[in-house]
């Protein structure tokens, strides 16, 4: 992690007090900071959700415009100042957290000229992930870098499984296209794609369904082969999940070092072999 001099100007004093408050929470103002940043992160939402009810918003749209303003306002200047604050301008700019600030408040301005973009301000929600860092919960944070991990793992073997479903699906659409001959729903090898795909998966909109005996043959054989395809992802995260848990708790039996990387075969400290 990066020391607190490689982010901060070293001259200015107020750039340095900001950036404890903006950037940290080891302090009570950086604390507050944050908890007035959550408070107005979720006032938005309630107010972006509650603009969609025509009621509501027919009674109480210019104070949800008045409030938008102030809060969109805040989050500008607090984007300004962290970019002023921070030394490494393009590596905050440019991160998870910096684009997250980005979009918080991009949306606003973009209403200004498409007003249908100001719903793209739920986005705001994203902010609520520095609730970890604020509550000293980084070990959840860390709990999630680990299942991240796992999805990055096994991301051949879904794309693979990815592949064969749709080639699935598009055949099965296709002999539905055949067996059910251009009834309603099934006017297009397309629309009968969707319907293999809406099956398949187990959702069931009940919008389309075949009129042949042959179709419904189809359509059980597809639901009961769904249940089995839906699992097949799982398992392959949670066997990657597994490999990655046995991994993580390596010790060594040697020295009893417990740092051992997740690829390592060998101690850090005393060379023991640990696969």
């Amino acid at each position: 992690m990066e020391k607190e001099h490689d982010f901060i100007s070293e001259r200015t004093k107020w750039k340095r007090q900001i950036y404890r408050i903006i950037f940290q929470a080891d302090t009570k103002m950086g604390k507050l900071f944050d908890l007035v940043l959550l408070f107005l992160i979720a006032l938005s939402t309630f107010i972006i959700m509650m603009e969609s009810v025509k009621i509501f918003d027919a009674k109480l749209h210019r104070l949800f415009v008045i409030l938008e303003i102030i809060i969109t306002s805040f989050f500008t200047i607090e984007y300004v100042l962290r970019i002023l604050t921070i030394k490494n301008k393009k590596k905050y700019i440019f991160s998870f957290f910096g684009i997250i600030d980005l979009l918080a408040i991009l949306p606003f301005y973009l209403s200004l000229f498409f007003p249908i973009t100001k719903y793209f301000l739920i986005l705001r929600m994203l902010r609520m992930l520095r609730v970890f860092r604020i509550f000293n919960l980084l070990d959840f944070m860390n709990d999630g870098k680990f299942i991240v991990n796992a999805l990055k793992s096994s991301s051949r073997k879904i794309y693979i499984f990815l592949l064969f479903l749709m080639i699935f699906c598009v055949i099965v659409g296709s002999l539905m296209f055949m067996v059910e001959g251009h009834r309603e729903g099934f006017e297009s090898i397309p629309q009968s794609i969707y319907w293999a795909v809406v099956t398949v998966t187990t959702v069931g909109y009940v919008d389309v369904s075949p009129g042949t005996q042959l179709g419904n043959f189809f359509s059980i054989l597809l639901m009961l082969a769904g249940y089995s395809i839906i699992a097949v992802p799982t398992g392959i995260v949670t066997a990657e999940m597994r490999n990655k848990r046995q991994n993580f708790e390596l010790v060594c039996s040697r020295c009893g070092n417990e740092d051992v990387d997740d690829d390592a075969r060998y101690c850090k400290i005393c060379g023991e072999k640990v696969v």
